[in-house]
């Protein structure tokens, strides 16, 4: 057994195809299917079901795979903590960002840490909370700002940031334009211009609005903070937007107001998974922003 196998188990089980894995893996599907062959003799259980039409696990699979899995990653820990070691100082960090944030909210950390350690490449990718959770758990990206984590999720470290109360954006001509603040349960008959089901504010926002007995009615769903804004000056609705946005959204025609006794905040911090090997580039990240974080600002 050795750890190309593994590899190529562990893709085959993640498409449940030969033809994916293969294309995935830059690898002959004859080579593919011989090394899963070979495991499978070695430890005398089959780990596929095989038909014409669908690759299914066996239970000895799943088993198998469960564990494959973690010698994966320790592999993987050992393999980047030997290439830090050997390129000190370099190397590269990949960060998620919900595009509701924008990379702007990091700008001044990303400048600082460029300025510290130039040779250290930051890669980042706009993507809702829900799938910057799941990129860290594959080891796709090493750090995610994430909004509104779920508090039993015990996969993860992180360093809180902000919490952000949410205000509502309307045309400056709307019936709540004029109003200091507004309640939620004001919002029942509203159209709603709402961030997309992948972002955890969604989740947060449908709760409050069923604990004030209604459901929201969603015209349109975006994950760019500048079209929800140029939606509310079409008209076309309302949006819900963290403070530190809607009191800097420079438009004559729109109106940001807060929200009277409301709970609902957008809750940001950075996350990173437990038990991973973390690089030398990524632990002065995280250093730096624990130092300062004064520095992350929309």
């Amino acid at each position: 057994m050795d750890i190309r196998q593994l590899e190529y188990f562990s893709e085959v089980a993640k498409h449940l195809s030969f033809t994916k894995a293969s294309a995935s893996l830059h690898v002959s599907q004859p080579s593919i299917s011989k090394a899963i062959k070979n495991l499978e003799d070695e430890l005398s259980v089959p780990l596929f079901y095989r038909s014409p039409k669908q690759l299914e696990l066996t239970d000895a699979g799943n088993a198998v795979l469960t564990n494959v899995k973690i010698v994966l990653e320790s592999f993987n820990n050992l393999t980047t903590e030997l290439t830090d070691i050997i390129n000190f100082r370099s190397g590269e960090i990949k960060i998620g960002i919900p595009p509701i944030i924008g990379a702007a909210f990091f700008s001044k950390l990303i400048s600082q840490f460029k300025e510290a350690y130039p040779s250290i490449e930051i890669m980042l990718t706009e993507v809702g909370t829900k799938k910057i959770i799941h990129e860290l758990e594959d080891g796709s990206i090493d750090i995610g700002l994430v909004c509104n984590i779920p508090k039993t999720n015990n996969d993860f470290e992180m360093v809180k940031l902000v919490k952000d109360p949410l205000m509502v954006i309307v045309h400056k001509n709307h019936e709540f334009a004029s109003k200091q603040k507004v309640n939620f349960s004001d919002l029942k008959n509203q159209p709603f211009i709402l961030y997309r089901k992948d972002f955890s504010i969604y989740d947060r926002i449908i709760e409050e609005c069923t604990k004030n007995n209604f459901y929201p009615n969603i015209v349109c769903e975006s994950s760019q903070k500048d079209f929800m804004v140029e939606m509310v000056e079409a008209k076309l609705g309302i949006a819900l937007l963290p403070s530190k946005i809607g009191n800097n959204i420079y438009n004559n025609e729109i109106k940001a107001i807060p929200l009277n006794c409301s709970n609902l905040h957008l809750e940001l911090g950075m996350a990173w998974k437990k038990n991973k090997y973390l690089s030398f580039a990524v632990r002065e990240f995280i250093s730096m922003s624990k130092k300062d974080l004064t520095l992350c600002s929309i």
